[in-house]
């Protein structure tokens, strides 16, 4: 029996279907996708309109990182659709 079949090996432990699989591996994927995503923003983002680290944002650095994020969020979107046209 692979390791994608249903049922047991014999040893009593319960085998993942390959649909169990895949929506493991998707879930996986989409976490990790989202992880890069957050970082890879915040370094862009924080590198752009933090000019004098601090405590607190002034309100052109919050305004900076707010456009900032907007702008990620919507190039990614249009990237993304075109990707997955093809």
């Amino acid at each position: 029996m692979d390791s994608f079949s249903t049922g047991s090996s014999g040893t009593g432990s319960h085998q993942m279907s390959q649909s169990e699989f895949m929506e493991q591996m998707k879930l996986q994927l989409a976490q990790a996708y989202a992880q890069e995503f957050v970082e890879t923003l915040r370094e862009k983002c924080f590198d752009k309109c933090i000019t004098k680290p601090g405590s607190s944002l002034s309100g052109s650095e919050s305004s900076c990182i707010s456009r900032c994020v907007d702008r990620y969020i919507e190039a990614s979107g249009i990237v993304g659709r075109a990707l997955f046209k093809q």
